[in-house]
Order: structure tokens, then sequence, then C-alpha cells
């Protein structure tokens, strides 16, 4: 199926077409100060204390328009995490773009800004998720929101992702935000990533980020990639050339600092305009469908920026919860060794078994219940 622009369009819930979206509306999820709504998608079954990640859809787009084709439900249904993707109102911007360059609907407790917190909120209560694993991502004006929310809310997310998007501060009002796309304002490092800084109190470990752009977005300048860089490699204090990956189609540049790993990374896509890149097919690594600002580009931003925040790994279990299975196995254990299992009435008396030969078996049992209880402490591997 070849999606169209009325696919992607509409906003309001009158006539709109959503194929193959898994998301649902939720109406109720707090006072909503920037008159947002809200759209969800939790997996049948799904284990509390999993992952959330929030989707920002782009101009003239829809939260189910932009999640089918960027494949995201297809990623949360298969690795197990949640979605959250807030919608713009057309009252609020008649092309359905956030309002990103609007202070007083971005800032800390703010218009959209706390719209978003606010659902972000009422996920991790509903579903009991992970509050230390909720990362966000958006494309052009939800690439710019992302950026905001980034700013205003570093506590919150523990990565965040931003496609064709723009720095934080690099505009407050719509003129300066029109400039901002073409080319935005030349600033010192410092400066951008004071921009940050003065969003929020918050001075502890910044958000992971990923960054994406086509080379040939004639929307939003791919020098904005640039500033972004600037902004966050300023906010993690790194001043270290980064590792190039060249692969056929794109460049991929990461930062790495310290015990920590990658902390930044940028895709710069080859011969790309504006738009989510996509690789859709039947391959493990395809996912989503091209249209209207979602591009065919041979490669998955989503599953590539899934795999960056850890969404695509099965998580070890923490030391608490291995402590935990440990001295279930081994108290299940002490009780199958104080009880032993009775032979059946019919069955013939045997002869005590000689003490060497029971001490042996003994042996053998508590060797297998320290086996388990490692193997659940994630000590040792299976197999």
């Amino acid at each position: 199926m070849r999606l169209t622009i009325d696919d992607f369009t509409g906003g309001d819930g009158v006539g709109e077409y959503y194929p193959g979206s898994l998301l649902t509306r939720r109406a109720d999820f707090g006072e909503n100060p920037g008159g947002l709504r809200m759209f969800r998608y939790v997996p049948e079954g799904l284990a509390a204390g999993a992952p959330l990640l929030v989707l920002l859809h782009g101009c003239l787009q829809t939260a189910r328009g932009y999640d089918h084709g960027a494949g995201w439900s297809a990623l949360a249904t298969r690795f197990g995490f949640a979605l959250l993707a807030p919608e713009q109102s057309r009252v609020n911007n008649p092309s359905g773009c956030f309002n990103w360059f609007v202070p007083e609907k971005t800032g800390r407790g703010e218009g959209e800004a706390a719209s978003i917190r606010q659902m972000i909120e009422a996920m991790l209560d509903e579903h009991g998720l992970d509050p230390r694993r909720v990362f966000i991502t958006g494309l052009s004006a939800g690439g710019a929101m992302a950026a905001a929310m980034l700013a205003g809310y570093p506590e919150t997310f523990a990565g965040g992702a931003i496609i064709a998007g723009l720095p934080y501060g690099a505009a407050g009002n719509l003129a300066e935000a029109l400039v901002a796309m073409h080319r935005p304002m030349p600033r010192p490092a410092a400066s951008w990533g004071n921009a940050v800084r003065e969003a929020s109190r918050h001075r502890g470990t910044w958000p992971l980020l990923s960054l994406w752009h086509g080379d040939a977005d004639q929307t939003v300048a791919p020098s904005n990639q640039d500033a972004l860089l600037a902004q966050w490699l300023d906010l993690h204090g790194i001043d270290a050339p980064p590792r190039e990956e060249r692969e056929t189609g794109y460049l991929r540049r990461v930062w790495h600092n310290g015990r920590r790993g990658p902390v930044i990374e940028a895709y710069t896509i080859e011969g790309l305009g504006h738009g989510t890149p996509i690789k859709s097919g039947d391959g493990e690594d395809s996912y989503g469908e091209a249209g209207p600002f979602i591009l065919e580009a041979g490669i998955s931003s989503s599953h590539r920026i899934a795999g960056f925040f850890g969404l695509t790994q099965k998580p070890r279990p923490t030391a608490r919860r291995a402590v935990r299975e440990a001295a279930v196995i081994i108290a299940e254990a002490a009780v199958a060794l104080a009880e032993p299992e009775m032979p059946p009435a019919s069955a013939e008396p045997e002869e005590p078994p000689l003490p060497a030969a029971e001490t042996t078996v003994q042996v053998g049992r508590l060797r297998r219940i320290i086996e388990q209880a490692l193997k659940a402490a994630g000590l040792v591997k299976e197999g």
C-alpha cells in the first residue's frame, strides 16, 4: 500500500485514515495547557518496567500517520516498549506544526511542552514503565520540539533523536524560525550550550543524542545539524574528534564520553531531502513505508535510533531483581532438599544408600542450585 498526503494530514479526527498504525487515543491525561492530543501504543503483555519512546510528528502530519510511515509501532511490538505520540491541533497551528519557536509554549512547565510532560507521567503511572528509560524523537518541527523537551526536561529523558530539526534557542518567533530553518544564527558553542543550561536547573548527566539530516534538505538546512552538534558537544564537554563510519549513502560520526561510551551520533544521508529516512521491504532492519516526508534511503533511522537507545537489546536483570530471583531458586531448592520426594506407595522398599552415594547425590543437587542462582544473577551465561 502506498501512502498519500491524505494519510498524513487532517489532524482533527474528521475523515482521517491511518493504515497500519496501532496507536489509539487517550483523552484524559492532565490539565493539557498546550491543547494537544494524546495517542499511545502499549504492546499486549508488555512487562512492567519497559521503556517508553515519545514520537513527535512533523508539519502536515498526524501522530498515527507518522507512526506508520516511520515504522515505530512495528519496532515497539517486536522489541517490547511503549509508544507515546502527542499530536498537534490545527487550532494551535494551521499546518499541524508543534510551536517549537514560541517560548511560552516550549518552556518548562508551559504550553505544549507541559502537555507532553503530563502525557509522559500518565504513561509511566498507568503502565508501570521505567522512568529511567524514557526517550524522545521527532521530525522537523517535531525534532525541534524534541530539542525543546530535552532542554526543558533533561532529567526526564535518557536520550533523544532529532531528524531534520533545529537546536534549542534557534528562534523566538515565527520570523526568526523561518530564517533559522534556512541558516541558523552563528553562535559560539558555549552560547548554544548555555541556551539549554538556562532552560532548567538541571546540572546532572545529559541525555544521549542521535542526529539525522539529509545533505539535500532544502526545507531545514543541514547547517542546523552542525549547530545541534555544537550545542550538545558543549553540554557533554567533548572536544575530541569523532569516530567516522562511511557506508554507501551515508556518513555516521560518533562521539564517546569516557565510561558512558557513545553519547552523540550524527548521520548525514547523501542526496536525502527533507524527511525521515527509512528502509522499506522485508529485511530484519526494514521498517515503515515511504510517503510525504517519509523517504526511502536504504537505511531505517527508526531501527538505528532504537538500537542507539538500547531498545533492541534484551535488558539484563537489575541487581535487586537478580538477587530476588536467586533467593527464590535457593529457597525452593532448600525445601526440596528438606522434603525429598516420597516413592509411590506400591513401590518396593529399597535398601538405604551408602553414605558416600548419598553425599554424591546431595552435592550434585547443590551444584545445580548454585548454577541456577548464578545464572539468575547474571553472573554466568546460559549454555
